[in-house]
């Protein structure tokens, strides 16, 4: 093996390495630091987010920290626009590319930002799946910004003060009504 051929070798697999480390990085130790770890809802709680959200024709929904976004996903298949705000870059293009190859595209979106100041009344319903701290933090301005109507759907956690309009399993329902 000449000395070129084995300069390659060396620099391919330093690259991996460097590769290794920074996924490594991005997605285990980083996230942690910036919110809530990366912890997927199953098939059947997701399931039962969207059977209590009751979507309706020409909606929008979010879901606040989408992970994988298989909620975003599941949402725009039952034929409403969905959004999904997420910290960890590398489930941003994991969940970009998912929704690419389940032909989504145009129906269900992946921001890489936080959500903490999004426009809550630009939406009809919310999923969160996240930390009790960060419901406390996010309750109050929910309720105020969903419009009447709005809905959201909680996996694991609930509102401390906003009551609740039905549970099933672990999937809470919460309802906008202003009237």
């Amino acid at each position: 093996m000449d000395a070129n051929t084995l300069f390659y070798i060396q620099l391919g697999i330093g690259l991996l390495l460097i590769g290794a480390m920074l996924f490594v990085i991005l997605v285990f130790l980083l996230p942690p630091f910036m919110g809530p770890p990366y912890v997927p809802s199953s098939g059947a709680v997701v399931a039962k987010m969207l059977q209590l959200a009751q979507v309706k024709e020409g909606e929008r929904m979010v879901d606040l920290g989408s992970g994988d976004g298989r909620i975003v996903m599941t949402f725009a298949k039952a034929g409403i626009e969905a959004h999904g705000y997420e910290i960890n870059p590398t489930l941003v293009l994991a969940s970009r590319l998912a929704i690419r190859a389940h032909g989504l595209r145009g129906k269900a979106f992946i921001h890489w930002r936080s959500f903490m100041g999004i426009d809550f009344s630009k939406f009809d319903i919310v999923a969160i799946y996240t930390l009790p701290r960060i419901m406390e933090t996010l309750e109050a301005r929910i309720q105020k910004e969903l419009p009447p109507g709005g809905r959201v759907v909680s996996n694991t956690f609930s509102f401390k003060n906003w009551p609740v309009d039905k549970k099933e399993d672990k999937v809470f329902l919460y309802k906008v009504d202003r009237g």
